[in-house]
């Protein structure tokens, strides 16, 4: 491929602001599929969890032919939690769009990313998208996006950015917002015009950088990245020079190139093109392939730490094995280990007091996507509540801080302004417009930790809250995240709705009848500050006075069915979250000696 004729193209934005949607339209409007082929909708979304969810959890990568030019698209994640993933793919790119909503503007993630766009001095295109709302507002979002580049001290060069309107549901855009609308072929020429094609030299060693790692059933670990210089051709031997500084000498099996969102072979692959790399397990996110003869590594990308952390042990409930596959501490390693292979962003260490490890990632999304994805694979194990990341620098005790941004409608505004100042949140900036609040707060991370269901519950489900981490700060002091207590099963039974309808009044449950528990056990929470022991297989007591058909149908208020953040934010630590491939479970720490309630 002629080397001027690449486009190398990020799209970076905050989550649910269209990434994806856009890429879907720009494969489709430029001719790579027939047109009784029957095309999924979010093509790059490949996982299950990002099609449930509705968000890119990994980053991705396709292309197209647009007037002669191959443009390589790589989809990359809006959630500051899988940030890292960001800061390794804009490697591969020579230029950005940057996709904003046309009625919410910038956003905490537009700010992360764009951040990390303009760390590499790269020129950016922004896309204003969903011109389509009714309350879209499109000269505002764009003078917002100007301060936030002045904000990032952009340089001078990057302020003057061009600006394309678009629909991407409806599939068009517009140079300006009079034009009347066609198709996405404007985004297509603004891209061909102001990226500019990757540079490098055919004739130098060989230098191409891992940035992403995918797994093949059939060629094991494949590493994606660009050939910055040289050329890479199959069965070449080749040399790796790994994060640690060692060299170690391999022979490539296949190269793949990216058409749309499918891989096709090559034999060779020249300057700038994004390539999939297969044949060799020293494939990590860092390492080079350069030439055995003048081996070249480029430099190591530098990667924000991790914020939060939860200890992965094996699960000794009396439940253990009964619903998993992998289930011992030999398989909890294995697997975690390969996630750091790929994940660069997780730490893993083993526990040096107890059985098990030690994971730290980016935030609870971060860790609660690996821990759904271990689930659904068959493994069985227990969490620990999550805890952020301590620091100390010149004898102060310092903790990571998120810059907390909140959507809400004016009548709810009082109640999150007082919830959020228990929480030690500092308040930046208010604004208010159309009946709508935007409260920007700086907040400890560890005060967020449960917060949401909370938060949704005081907005009757009307609020919308995004955080991304600003800083390391001073120790915020005690904070409270839950003040109610549980109510614990005593004995191993199955559920009785006559046991659960005199239990309901004591709080909220978490299950209904005719389910399994075992001693110690959470099967809800109690309306007080105190555990309480309880007997959820308690019968009715039947005499010849009172027979069971003279009374009252046992009414029961469905059950709270909690997901796995859920369950990850309300425990304490004196608390388990229990997870197999069929159950979510909460439980207590150890044999608790429980007292029998008089």
């Amino acid at each position: 491929m002629n080397q001027d004729k690449i486009r190398n193209v990020a799209i970076i934005a905050h989550v649910d602001h269209g990434k994806t949607t856009l890429v879907d339209q720009l494969f489709k409007q430029s001719g790579m599929f027939r047109d009784n082929q029957e095309v999924a909708e979010r093509l790059m979304d490949s996982m299950d969890l990002e099609r449930e969810r509705g968000i890119t959890i990994a980053s991705k990568n396709g292309s197209y032919n647009y007037k002669g030019h191959l443009i390589n698209i790589i989809d990359t994640p809006g959630h500051a939690d899988f940030g890292g993933q960001v800061e390794r793919v804009l490697r591969m790119a020579d230029g950005c769009l940057l996709l904003v909503d046309a009625q919410e503007g910038p956003m905490p993630q537009t700010y992360f990313v764009l951040k990390k766009a303009l760390a590499n001095n790269l020129p950016i295109i922004v896309v204003i998208n969903k011109i389509d709302k009714p309350a879209a507002r499109c000269e505002w979002v764009v003078d917002q996006v100007f301060d936030l580049f002045v904000k990032l001290n952009a340089p001078d060069e990057l302020l003057d950015f061009p600006v394309i309107y678009a629909s991407a549901k409806d599939g068009y855009a517009l140079k300006e917002m009079g034009d009347s609308p066609e198709d996405m072929r404007p985004i297509s020429d603004m891209i061909i015009a102001h990226v500019p094609a990757p540079v490098g030299s055919a004739d130098a060693p060989l230098q191409m950088q891992v940035n992403s790692i995918e797994y093949s059933p059939y060629l094991g670990r494949m590493g994606i990245g660009k050939v910055v210089n040289g050329a890479l051709r199959v069965n070449e031997n080749i040399v790796v020079a790994k994060r640690d500084g060692t060299i170690t000498p391999v022979r490539i099996s296949k190269i793949f190139r990216f058409e749309c969102d499918q891989k096709v072979p090559t034999d060779r692959a020249g300057v700038g093109e994004i390539i999939a790399v297969a044949g060799t397990e020293e494939i990590t996110v860092g390492v080079t392939f350069t030439d055995p003869d003048n081996p070249r590594p480029l430099p190591l990308i530098d990667i924000d730490p991790p914020t939060l952390s939860m200890n992965f042990i094996p699960n000794d409930s009396p439940f253990a094995g009964l619903e998993g596959k992998f289930v011992t501490s030999r398989h909890l390693e294995a697997r975690l280990s390969k996630e750091t292979l790929s994940d660069v962003a997780l730490r893993v260490e083993p526990l040096t007091d107890a059985v098990g490890y030690r994971v730290s990632g980016r935030g609870e999304l971060h860790l609660s996507i690996l821990i759904e994805k271990m689930r659904r694979e068959g493994y069985e194990f227990q969490i620990t509540r999550p805890e952020v990341i301590m620091k100390t620098e010149n004898g102060q005790l310092l903790e990571p801080y998120e810059e907390l941004t909140i959507d809400v409608d004016e009548e709810y505004k009082g109640a999150v302004i007082e919830k959020l100042g228990n929480l030690k949140g500092q308040m930046i900036d208010m604004t208010q417009d159309r009946g709508m609040a935007r409260l920007v707060y700086k907040i400890p991370t560890r005060a967020l930790l449960g917060f949401r269901s909370e938060f949704m519950t005081d907005t009757k489900g009307m609020g919308i809250m995004n955080y991304v981490f600003a800083e390391y700060a001073p120790h915020a002091g005690e904070i409270t995240n839950r003040v109610n207590g549980v109510l614990l099963a005593m004995e191993d039974c199955t559920t009785v709705a006559f046991a659960l309808f005199n239990l309901q009044e004591r709080g909220r449950l978490f299950l209904g009848a005719g389910e399994r528990v075992y001693r110690g056990q959470i099967i809800g929470e109690n309306s007080r500050n105190s555990d309480m022991v309880v007997n959820p297989a308690k019968g009715k007591k039947l005499t010849n006075m009172r027979a069971s058909g003279t009374d009252e149908n046992v009414v029961l208020t469905p059950p709270v069915r909690m997901s796995l953040e859920d369950c990850i934010a309300f425990i304490n630590d004196d608390e388990l979250v229990e997870v197999t491939p069929e159950s979510i479970r909460l439980r207590k720490k150890g044999d608790n000696k429980f007292k029998k309630r008089g």
